[in-house]
Formats: C-alpha cells, sequence, structure tokens
C-alpha cells in the first residue's frame, strides 16, 4: 500500500455560495475557526455552479469541487433544502427554485401551504436538511449531512432568517424558525448542526492533506530505518549503509 504522510494544515477557505444571507449565517457559526473564511466576492468573476445532482450531498460536492478548482485553494459548499412528507419530500433539492428560478421565498411559502391545504398540521412533518462539503483543487475531502425535524405551520410567522423560516415550525420551541432569532437557530438548525459536524471532522483534525510518496522514496526511507538500528557487529561484518534520502 502507497505511504500516507499528512503534512498540510488549512489555512484558508473559501465559503462558496453567492448568497449573502447564507454565508453571512456562516461566519456567524463558525466564529472563532482557526482559519481564514474568504468570499467569492475576493476572486473576479467566480462561476454560478448548476445544481443539478439527485441529492443534497451531489450537488454539495459538486460545488465544492468546481468552485475550489476555479479558486485554486479549499473551499466548502453546502447544497440545503426543505422536505415535506406529505408532498413525497418536496420541495427537496429544487427547494430554491421550487415554482420558478424567479420566484421568492414568500412566493415559495405560499406554494407549499396551498399544496397543504387539506392536511392536518400533525401530517405536516418536514425537516430541513443540509450537506456541507470541503474540497481542495481536483479533490474531494469529504462531505457531512445534518437534518432539524420540525412541521409546516398554517401559516408564515416571524420576520427572522429566511427561506423557508417562516413556515417551519419547531415543536420543542412552539415557534416557527423565523420567530426564534438568530441565536436559537444558529444552535440547532440544520445548517448550525452540519457546521458543527465539519468543524468536528475538519478542523480538529486539520484537514491534512496527504502525499503519496513514490515507492523509491519508500525504499530509501525504510533503509535509511534499517541502518540507523544495526548492530555494530553486522557493520563490522562489512554491510553497507541503505542510502538514505531525508524528507522535506
Amino acid at each position: 500500500m502507497p505511504l500516507q504522510i499528512n503534512i498540510v494544515k488549512v489555512k484558508r477557505i473559501v465559503i462558496g455560495t453567492h448568497n449573502f444571507k447564507k454565508k453571512s449565517e456562516i461566519k456567524k457559526i463558525l466564529n472563532g475557526l482557526p482559519v481564514e473564511l474568504m468570499d467569492l466576492g475576493d476572486f473576479e468573476n467566480p462561476p454560478c455552479v448548476i445544481e443539478d445532482g439527485a441529492t443534497f450531498k451531489e450537488n454539495a460536492a459538486k460545488k465544492a469541487l468546481e468552485l475550489a478548482d476555479f479558486c485554486k485553494t479549499y473551499v466548502m459548499a453546502d447544497d440545503s433544502g426543505l422536505e415535506v412528507d406529505a408532498l413525497d419530500k418536496r420541495p427537496g433539492v429544487l427547494s430554491a427554485r421550487y415554482c420558478g428560478e424567479d420566484s421568492s421565498y414568500e412566493e415559495k411559502c405560499l406554494k407549499l401551504l396551498e399544496e397543504l391545504k387539506g392536511v392536518s398540521l400533525n401530517e405536516r412533518t418536514a425537516r430541513f436538511r443540509c450537506a456541507i462539503a470541503l474540497a481542495e483543487p481536483d479533490k474531494l475531502l469529504f462531505v457531512v449531512e445534518a437534518s432539524c425535524e420540525g412541521r409546516i405551520d398554517a401559516e408564515p410567522r416571524g420576520t427572522h432568517g429566511f427561506g423557508y423560516d417562516p413556515i417551519f415550525y419547531v415543536p420543542k420551541y412552539k415557534q416557527t424558525m423565523a420567530e426564534l432569532g438568530p441565536e436559537v437557530k444558529n444552535q440547532i438548525s440544520h445548517r448550525a448542526l452540519a457546521l458543527k459536524l465539519f468543524r468536528e471532522k475538519g478542523m480538529a483534525k486539520r484537514v491534512l492533506r496527504a502525499l503519496i510518496l513514490p515507492l523509491s522514496l519508500i525504499l530509501a526511507v525504510l533503509g535509511s530505518i534499517f541502518a540507523g538500528i544495526a548492530s555494530p557487529t553486522e557493520a563490522a561484518a562489512g554491510h553497507a549503509p541503505l542510502a538514505t534520502t531525508r524528507l522535506p
């Protein structure tokens, strides 16, 4: 098997989103992270990645990889959305494009409520899902996923947050996500939980990059080790030491 040596610590990560509210939320939740968080706005003409995956995980991975190739550095990207059980998990990965690319989230919420007419509140179970991927150029490092359970309320309520927050009711707090405010939301939301996993998986391990050493260098390293532990008797017997190579 190839020898892998972890040597590189991430110093900066680009937040791969054009959504200002999402970017602000991510920065607040990751406040204190020992890396520099950069914006796509720091790069000239960053692309808008087409989200055509069948799952949130696929879309997050695709965005992270394409943007990492463009930015030439580490990029984190997420894909998230709402699943409503009574609507066969719709809108799902189409959450941002439900009832049209240019429709507002107020229109999207109203469409959902219209589709749920006649469905009791107890049968309106739903969840927010979020997948977050980290990539470097040409390599996907990992993807984490999390969800927040709730139900769709009878009408929009609250002024905080964005997206479907005004109609997503959180039973534990007896309020919609838009009524909770950022202090609570940034502890319990799907994105907050996914970012916690991201921090644990990526930052605690310093997101180290693996270097694959060529076979000749592996043999040289092994030779150096054996030469260093050779007994005086073996050395006196005329065993020549193996060539050694110093690792960078």
